[in-house]
């Protein structure tokens, strides 16, 4: 009787390594392998939600709506103030507006822009412009003003929200 108990103690034993085997590679402590390891801690982590990820997860209900993380506006008056060029590309969900070639009111150049808006605060941080002639890139000082003009234009339509 005892060694039948001993032997199911052993069989169970020897599961348990095989079954910690073929696991995923959890390793108890810390090294600097572990450095940006989702397995680390015991709990496996989402790499792009940062999330703690389960087979109960499956059955849980999570939002539905994505919330557009970009500064109104910032968009409104990138539209205004590049109204002259062609949109060819909006994505209010990154933030980003690609134009064609277009000529400005009293210009003698074409230029076609890409714009990134990548923050919900009315900040120069949050705007990034980029200008392209038919030659190469815009010159420093034009993408500057440009990037004033929207910003200006934002700040106008901000204080006309708030009836200031």
């Amino acid at each position: 009787m005892i060694r039948t108990q001993f032997f199911k103690f052993g069989a169970c034993l020897a599961v348990a390594f095989v079954l910690q085997a073929c696991g995923g590679g959890v390793s108890v402590g810390s090294s600097d392998d572990d450095v940006g390891d989702p397995l680390v801690g015991g709990a496996r982590e989402d790499a792009i939600t940062g999330r703690g990820t389960s087979i109960f997860d499956a059955f849980r209900r999570g939002p539905t709506e994505t919330q557009v993380q970009v500064n109104r506006y910032i968009w409104s008056a990138t539209i205004e103030v590049l109204d002259f060029l062609p949109i060819q590309s909006v994505d209010p969900f990154t933030g980003v507006i690609v134009t064609g070639f277009g000529t400005p009111p009293n210009g003698g150049r074409a230029y076609r822009a890409t714009v990134l808006i990548r923050d919900p605060a009315l900040d120069a941080r949050s705007l990034n412009v980029a200008l392209q002639t038919r030659n190469g890139p815009a010159s420093a000082a034009t993408v500057r003003a440009v990037e004033d003009a929207i910003l200006t234009r934002a700040r106008q339509l901000r204080v006309g929200d708030n009836g200031l």
